[in-house]
């Protein structure tokens, strides 16, 4: 067992927000780093313009997002971290296979101290995007703006096709009061822990407009990484093509044209686009409700030099992912070896010295019952009802008259179907079934009997092994196609949750082991095949970005039973609501190694675990 909270990371008494005397936020600059090679690494307040106001934020080398570090495939460099932010800290160094001593979180290293410094050795396996971040108080000081990417050359000449240029842009958030200026973060705990802090204004590559100007014909690698504490995006380039050709750590199998990609939390994808009509492009992020302007693009009528528009329309194969299609056939149809679930616990919230008898979904005002039951919308644990919210009468059960609800739920007492009375205001349903507690029962049941006996936790949640295909993306309003919590749809609820009244579990399913207590151990050169079931049995069913540290890195082999299509090496794989994803990781380094869920609302209230990798 781990305990990931026993480092004191909280010694502040308020969080500074003063921006007097502090330097204003730089553009990022790109650092070319030779084999051997040493670089200060600088943690600071600066003062950043957003909208019309000046706000106090973090920054690495006095520029958000931090200086870009481009290194070549195999090198090896020394970063000096000097801390002068707000908190002790460290540096993490997201999906790098380094050294297990300098991965940059409170097990692996002392945690420094504001005025104190120290040295990482990174070295750089493997080509592709990667990015840096706090690993203490990672929803303070990300948001705040502490995060940078590496750009790691490929040491093979035509690793990638060929583009005219290539532009690494973070995507992010950040939420803002009504004043403009950062909502406050407490020093003693971490809060919006149900769905994570989304933001109020978007920040690509740190700005909250960003334009660009681009000749006819030309062809722009985009390194796009998601750096949001929370938010997922999904990026399209209206008024040009976008083709698919890497991931978090390198390309994939095979090139594909594309109208977006989604992007979770801490995940990079790499496109390149051609722009080939002369006028104006625009970045979007498309959600199911509205799509977002991120950046505006000028087409100019000058052509682009060479030309490359027949070398863009080549969907390349490459080779080294297709013998990983190969390795990993004998591990599609085998059994697991473990098997994680992601299960919400939560406490009633809201509703304070006010004893109504009725329940909401804060995600569904038109869900209301008499009892604590589900939402048949998205599954969340109803929340004791506002004052003014009334009784509802449209439905009642036969045999109970007190239990009412908007919908033809399943009586608590009895088990009946409740009976439409021709009174009050039914809630619209769409294709959600009628009843929430009828839809987890055959989650449950597909495919397979529940284990008898077994442990409480295992009778508590569940003890799933097979894949739930028919509830797969099953989301929230914003997300039920897609199985995403697009934005944030029960704000002062999320506002409320903390760590003492909402517990983020990853369970163990064999064990029944949760967070911390989990302890694997595996050896070097281990294949290891992870099944991740993202329970619908919760009380807040959300989408969870799964990270593995340094260990190794892994592929996906499935989701919902259905075989990954285009493989790229990850270190992190969205797991939408009720979904089921397998992975193999590839063990390929020693060391004590965390793996958490990536919004940083959640890793922060305990949403983590750490494994042992012996040489």
């Amino acid at each position: 067992m781990h305990d990931h909270h026993s480092h004191g990371h909280t010694r502040t008494v308020e969080f500074p927000t003063s921006i007097e005397g502090l330097p204003e936020a730089e553009r990022p600059e790109v650092v070319e780093l030779s084999d051997g090679d040493e670089f200060e690494l600088r943690i600071a307040p600066v003062t950043k313009e957003i909208g019309d106001n000046s706000v106090r934020m973090l920054a690495y080398n006095g520029s958000i997002p931090g200086p870009t570090l481009n290194v070549r495939q195999g090198s090896e460099v020394l970063v000096h971290a000097v801390n002068e932010g707000d908190l002790e800290a460290t540096v993490h160094w997201h999906g790098l296979r380094l050294e297990n001593e300098y991965d940059g979180t409170h097990q692996t290293q002392t945690p420094i101290p504001v005025g104190e410094s120290f040295t990482y050795r990174l070295r750089f396996p493997d080509e592709g995007l990667y990015w840096y971040h706090p690993h203490i108080r990672q929803d303070y000081g990300q948001e705040m703006g502490l995060y940078g990417n590496i750009l790691v050359e490929p040491s093979e000449p035509d690793y990638w096709p060929p583009a005219h240029r290539e532009v690494l842009l973070t995507l992010d958030d950040i939420l803002l009061d009504e004043d403009g200026r950062v909502a406050p973060f407490s020093p003693h705990e971490t809060d919006y822990v149900a769905m994570g802090r989304f933001g109020t204004t978007f920040l690509i590559a740190g700005e909250p407009e960003m334009s660009m100007s681009v000749k006819r014909g030309e062809v722009v690698r985009f390194y796009l990484t998601d750096t949001a504490n929370t938010r997922v995006f999904k990026i399209g380039v209206a008024g040009a093509r976008m083709k698919l050709v890497g991931g978090d750590s390198g390309h994939h199998e095979r090139e594909e044209m594309v109208e977006d990609v989604i992007l979770a939390p801490s995940e990079r994808v790499v496109v390149d686009v051609l722009f080939d009509q002369p006028g104006e492009a625009t970045l979007e992020h498309r959600t199911p409700e509205r799509t977002y302007p991120l950046a505006a693009i000028t087409v100019e009528e000058e052509r682009a030099e060479p030309q490359l528009e027949e070398e863009h329309g080549a969907l390349r194969v490459n080779a080294d992912m297709s013998a990983e299609r190969e390795r990993i056939a004998p591990y599609l149809g085998a059994a697991p070896d473990k098997t994680l679930a992601f299960v919400a616990e939560m406490d009633e919230i809201g509703g304070e010295g006010i004893e109504t008898g009725i329940y909401a979904c804060p995600m569904h005002a038109d869900i209301v019952a008499s009892w604590a039951g589900k939402c048949p919308k998205c599954g969340m644990k109803l929340m004791p009802a506002p004052a003014e919210t009334e009784a509802s009468t449209a439905f009642v059960c036969p045999m109970h008259a007190e239990i009412t609800a908007t919908w033809a739920g399943t009586c608590p007492k009895c088990g009946m179907t409740l009976r439409a009375t021709g009174t009050g205001t039914a809630a619209d349903l769409g294709d959600a079934p009628a009843s929430a507690e009828t839809a987890h029962a055959e989650h449950h049941m597909h495919g397979h009997e529940q284990d008898g006996g077994g442990d409480q936790h295992e009778e508590r949640h569940g003890h799933h092994e097979e894949h739930h295909g028919e509830h797969a993306h099953g989301g929230h309003a914003q997300g039920a196609a897609e199985g995403i919590e697009w934005e944030d749809d029960m704000v002062e609820v999320n506002r409320m949750t903390t760590p003492a009244n909402m517990r983020w579990l990853i369970v163990d399913r064999e064990t029944g082991a949760e967070n911390a207590a989990i302890d694997w151990r595996f050896q070097l050169g281990d294949q290891i095949k992870i099944r991740l079931i993202n329970e619908m049995e919760s009380d807040h069913p959300m989408h969870h970005p799964f990270h593995i540290h340094g260990a190794g890195r892994f592929l996906v082999l499935s989701r919902d039973g259905t075989v990954e299509p285009n493989l790229v090496w990850k270190d992190t794989v969205l797991v939408r609501t009720g979904e089921t994803v397998d992975i193999l990781l590839d063990v390929s380094n020693p060391g004590l190694w965390m793996a958490h869920c990536h919004i940083a609302e959640h890793h922060e209230s305990g949403m983590m675990f750490s494994f042992n990798v012996d040489a």
